[in-house]
C-alpha cells in the first residue's frame, strides 16, 4: 500500500482526499494469519469516501469459465467468513452501488450550471448564425433588403436616430452640426473686418476715387470698393465648410449599423458597389453646392445695401462718436489757443469766424456721409463751444504757430523763426513715374485721420452684418443641396445602379470565409440543442 502508484496519483490530484474512493482487491490472497481490517477501516490510508474491499476471479476461475454470479456468491461467503463486521460495506455489489450514488450526487450538483451553460451557448450561436444570415433563396429580394437597410441606416446616422449611438466620438449629424456652429462659426468670428487694410490703403482709395479734384467729403465708392474686398474673405472658409461636410458624409458609410456591416462582410462585392454609388453621388453634388456657396457670397458683393436697418443704426452710433471726438478736439484746441496766445491781438470777428468754420466743416462733412438729413437730426444737436467775449480794454494775444502735423509750436520757435510747415504728404512719386505709394512716416492730417476712421467704422459695421448673413445662409445651403438631397435620393440611386438582373448573381456571391463559419456555427448549434434535450430528460427521481 505504501508504494502504490494509485495513491501517489490520488494525492497529486486530490490532496485533501475529498474526491478519492479506495478499492482493495484480492483480499483472498493474503497470507494466513493476516487481514486487511486496518486498511479497510481507513487507519493506514485516510480516505474520506472510504475504502471498499473486493474479491476478484482468479486466473484459474477465468480458465474454468466461472460465471460472474458464482464469483459474487463466493465473494460474499468469503467476506462473511473472514470479515463478518465489514461484509455489509465490502464486495463488488456495494462498490457498484457506491459509485452510482456518487455519480448521481455529482450530476445533481452540476446539472443546474450545466443547463445554464448549454442554454447560454445556444443563444450565442443562434446570434452568430443569424448574423451570418440564412441561405439566399430569392436573390432579388435579398438585394433589395440590403439596399433598404443601408439607406435607412445611413439616414438614421445623419438624423441621430440610430440604434447603436457612438459614444467615443462625434459622427453623422452631430459632427455636421459641430462643423456648422463650432468650426465654421468660430472661423468667421476670427476674421478681422479690417484685416489687410492700412490707413495708407484707405487714404489711397479715397484719393483715387476723387480723381484730380480734392475730396470735400468721403466718397461712397471708396467704402464699396474696400468693403467688397473684405467680404471676399468669407468665401474661402465657406467652401472649406462644404468640404468638411462632404468628408463627413463619406465617412458615415463606415458608421452604419452592425446589421448592415454584417451584410457587407457577407457580400463584399455589394459593399464595394454601394461605396462607389454613394461616393459618386456625393462627388456629383459637391460642385453644385460649391457653386451655390459662391453665389451667396457673390450676392452679398452684388449690392451693398447701405439702407440696411442694422447698418443705419451702427453707422449713426459710429458717426456720432466720431463727431463727439471732433468737437472735443476743437474744444481742446481752442482752450490751448486761449492759454498760449501771445503777441499781436486778433479782433473778435476773426476768432468767431474760426470757430464757425470748424462747426460748419463738421456739419458739411456729416451731411456728405449721411446724405440729406433734417435739421433736427441727432447729428446736428451737438453743442458748439464759443470762446468767451472780450471785455472792454482787453486785448487778445497773438495766435501760436503750428507745424505741419497740426501741433502747436513753442513760443521760442515762433519768436525766432518764421512759420515753417512740413511738405504735404505726397502719395504718388512725381518725376520717376513709378506709381508706388510711399510710407515714409508722413504724419496724416486731422481730416485724413478722420476720413480713415469713418471708412474703418463703416466697413466694420457692414462686414458684421454680412458675416451674420453668411453664417446663417451657408449651413442652410449645404443642408439643402448636399445633405438633404443625398438623404432623399440615396435609395433610388442604389436601386438604379445595383438592381440589374444580369449583375445580381455576381453581386450576391458570398464570401467563402463567411460560408465556412456559418456551416460551423450551424453544426455547433445542432449539437448544443441535442445536449439540452438530453439534460431536460433527466428527472430528479432518477438521481436517487
Amino acid at each position: 500500500m505504501a508504494t502504490s502508484e494509485s495513491l501517489k496519483l490520488a494525492k497529486d490530484v486530490d490532496p485533501e482526499g475529498r474526491r478519492t474512493l479506495g478499492v482493495v482487491t484480492k483480499l483472498d490472497l493474503m497470507d494466513a494469519g493476516t487481514d486487511a481490517v486496518d486498511v479497510l477501516c481507513g487507519r493506514v490510508v485516510p480516505v474520506k469516501l472510504g475504502i471498499i474491499g473486493v474479491v476478484n476471479r482468479s486466473q484459474l476461475d477465468i480458465q474454468n469459465n466461472k460465471s460472474i454470479e458464482d464469483a459474487l456468491k463466493d465473494e460474499s461467503l468469503f467476506l462473511q467468513r473472514k470479515y463478518p463486521t465489514l461484509a455489509s460495506r465490502s464486495g463488488t455489489p456495494y462498490l457498484a452501488k457506491t459509485l452510482n450514488r456518487l455519480l448521481m450526487h455529482h450530476i445533481r450538483d452540476c446539472l443546474p450550471e450545466l443547463k445554464t451553460r448549454v442554454n447560454v451557448m445556444i443563444s450565442q450561436f443562434q446570434m452568430v448564425l443569424q448574423s451570418y444570415g440564412d441561405d439566399v433563396r430569392d436573390k432579388s429580394q435579398t438585394l433589395l433588403q440590403i439596399i433598404t437597410k443601408f439607406a435607412s441606416s445611413y439616414n438614421s446616422t445623419i438624423n441621430g436616430t440610430a440604434r447603436n449611438i457612438e459614444t467615443t466620438e462625434l459622427c453623422g449629424g452631430a459632427r455636421i452640426c459641430y462643423i456648422f456652429h463650432e468650426t465654421f462659426g468660430n472661423t468667421l468670428l476670427s476674421i478681422d473686418p479690417v484685416i489687410g487694410l492700412t490707413k495708407l490703403d484707405i487714404l489711397t482709395a479715397i484719393r483715387n476715387a476723387t480723381g484730380p479734384r480734392p475730396a470735400l467729403f468721403v466718397p461712397e465708392v471708396t467704402f464699396e470698393l474696400l468693403v467688397k474686398r473684405q467680404i471676399r474673405r468669407l468665401e474661402e472658409p465657406s467652401l472649406r465648410c462644404v468640404e468638411l461636410v462632404h468628408e463627413e458624409m463619406q465617412r458615415i458609410i463606415q458608421h452604419c449599423g452592425t446589421e448592415v456591416q454584417q451584410e457587407m462582410l457577407r457580400f463584399p462585392k455589394v459593399h464595394e458597389k454601394i461605396i462607389d454609388v454613394v461616393t459618386h453621388l456625393l462627388r456629383r453634388r459637391l460642385p453644385i453646392t460649391n457653386e451655390m456657396v459662391e453665389n451667396l457670397v457673390a450676392i452679398e458683393l452684388a449690392y451693398i445695401n447701405t439702407k440696411h436697418p442694422d447698418f443705419h443704426r451702427e453707422t449713426d452710433l459710429a458717426l456720432r462718436s466720431i463727431e463727439v471726438m471732433e468737437h472735443r478736439h476743437h474744444h481742446d484746441k481752442n482752450l490751448k489757443r486761449n492759454q498760449l496766445m501771445i503777441g499781436n491781438p486778433l479782433p473778435m470777428q476773426a476768432i468767431a469766424n474760426n470757430v464757425q468754420e470748424a462747426v460748419e466743416g463738421s456739419k458739411t462733412w456729416f451731411g456728405g456721409i449721411m446724405g440729406k438729413s433734417s435739421d433736427n437730426s441727432p447729428l446736428h444737436e451737438m453743442p458748439v463751444l464759443i470762446p468767451p467775449p472780450i471785455r472792454k480794454g482787453q486785448t487778445l494775444p497773438n495766435l501760436p504757430m503750428t507745424n505741419g502735423s497740426g501741433d502747436l509750436a513753442t513760443d521760442t520757435e515762433a519768436s525766432r523763426s518764421p512759420i515753417k510747415r512740413k511738405s504735404v504728404v505726397n502719395l504718388l512719386q512725381g518725376a520717376d513715374g513709378v506709381g508706388v505709394m510711399t510710407s515714409g512716416g508722413q504724419q496724416l492730417s486731422d481730416k485724413e485721420q478722420r476720413d480713415c476712421r469713418i471708412i474703418e467704422n463703416l466697413i466694420k459695421s457692414y462686414f458684421v452684418i454680412v458675416r451674420k448673413s453668411i453664417q446663417d445662409s451657408i449651413p442652410k445651403a449645404i443642408m439643402h443641396f448636399l445633405v438633404n438631397f443625398v438623404q432623399d435620393n440615396l435609395q433610388s440611386e442604389l436601386v438604379s445602379h445595383l438592381y440589374k438582373q444580369d449583375e445580381i448573381d455576381g453581386l450576391l456571391a458570398e464570401s467563402e470565409h463567411i460560408a465556412q463559419r456559418r456551416r460551423e456555427a450551424a453544426d455547433m448549434l445542432k449539437a448544443l440543442q441535442k445536449a439540452s434535450q438530453i439534460i431536460s430528460e433527466i428527472r430528479e427521481t432518477h438521481m436517487w
